[in-house]
């Protein structure tokens, strides 16, 4: 194989093991936070601030990082905005004021915002152009991973300790982080150096058209997906299979780590399309499986054909928007794709809480898969624009 085509470099398997970690301790926070306040003050509302308080604060960070992000130093920045996300979790160690842990959540959604779009930049542009599907595949299945695994550890410890042995694992996790970054070298400054350009609006700097619809379209899937972490334990309630619950995310954690390097290598050699509308066809089903969920069978069959799902389109999509942008400003698009994430899961559970306040749990479900109708209609558009634009 050609060095120059090489994807497990010490560099990739060095960002890799730093996303791992990082995201597993914001999501351990994530998952903890909300239990941790929720108990104290016996108010959910105040324990669903903490994680909105984060999730705004990293998408507002987002696009100013990537105005910069061609300016700055990665490996200089990334090591203090680790360095400052630590401080403010040891800051919140033994406190209990709802005002302080406000703010220093939206200080740490700020640190998680600027760590998510850097390491994202440094992976995108470590992975050989023939390869970026493959590449984004086992990048996205590192993040996937913390995302899902996270809020599982934080509520086994919460169970078992409390939250300080909670809050100590994740300093832990943030000091491995830091100890990693030390070592990345600074060869690929030259990937975001370009001149800037005064006519350029801060609008510009900081979005891309270009990737706008693959954005859309990881914004429409996280809806669904944020119906899931939010209202998935409720069903299971009402089913009387609340203690199976985790064991759908675990089904989705391995079908990740399953069908991510598989998904990538497709993405290469065939094109996003040969993997977007088999994906979509699983998540329809096991959306409108979960609407007739009675038994664990049932629950489970939904977990493996949303997973498949799952793996596919959020990677699919983060790598087809920085297909189509400029090697410059791969750092803009990664911040978009993440934050159409966020925003997905943001606006989901709002729109699907109030779908189930008029239906059931089992109703949303089912309604939540016309989003994914809505996402293959878009998605089949932007094919038919793209082979018309082959053709002329």
């Amino acid at each position: 194989m050609n060095s120059s085509s090489k994807l497990w470099t010490r560099q990739f398997t060095l960002i890799i093991l730093i996303t791992v970690s990082f995201y597993l301790c914001l999501h351990m926070l994530t998952g903890g936070y909300s239990v941790f306040v929720t108990e104290f003050t016996h108010n959910p509302t105040l324990g669903g601030v903490m994680t909105t308080a984060f999730m705004l604060a990293a998408i507002i960070t987002r696009p100013i990082i990537g105005i910069f992000i061609h300016k700055i130093n990665i490996k200089k920045v990334l090591c203090f905005v680790l360095l400052f996300t630590l401080a403010f979790i040891m800051i919140s160690y033994s406190q209990e004021a709802i005002p302080l842990l406000i703010t220093l959540r939206i200080l740490e959604g700020i640190g998680f915002g600027c760590t998510t779009t850097l390491l994202a930049t440094l992976a995108t542009n470590l992975i050989p152009n023939e390869r970026l599907g493959e590449g984004i595949g086992y990048f996205g299945m590192a993040t996937s991973l913390g995302a899902t695994l996270g809020p599982m550890f934080a509520l086994s410890i919460l169970h078992s300790f409390s939250f300080k042995i909670l809050l100590f694992i994740t300093m832990i996790l943030l000091v491995f982080s830091f100890i990693f970054a030390l070592f990345i070298k600074n060869k690929f400054e030259h990937a975001f150096s370009r001149p800037f350009n005064q006519k350029n609006s801060l609008i510009d700097l900081a979005f891309d058209k270009r990737a706008m619809i693959p954005c859309l379209l990881v914004m429409l899937f996280y809806c669904t997906y944020s119906g899931i972490v939010n209202f998935l334990n409720g069903l299971g309630e009402e089913k009387n299979l609340s203690d199976k619950v985790p064991l759908f995310f675990l089904i989705i954690a391995v079908v990740i780590v399953l069908i991510r390097p598989i998904s990538g290598k497709i993405f290469d050699r065939k094109g996003d399309k040969y993997l977007i509308y088999p994906a979509s066809i699983c998540s329809i089903i096991g959306l409108n499986l979960l609407a007739f969920t009675h038994e664990l069978f049932t629950l489970l069959v939904a977990a493996i054909l949303y997973g498949i799902a799952y793996s596919v389109m959020q990677p699919s999509f983060q790598a087809l928007a920085i297909k189509k942008v400029s090697a410059d400003k791969k750092g803009t698009a990664n911040a978009m794709a993440l934050n159409s994430m966020d925003l997905g899961m943001a606006l989901g559970g709002p729109l699907l809480g109030s779908v189930v306040s008029v239906t059931s749990y089992n109703g949303m479900f089912g309604l939540s898969s016309l989003l994914i109708v809505v996402l293959i209609l878009i998605y089949m558009k932007e094919i038919i624009g793209r082979n018309v634009r082959s053709l002329a």
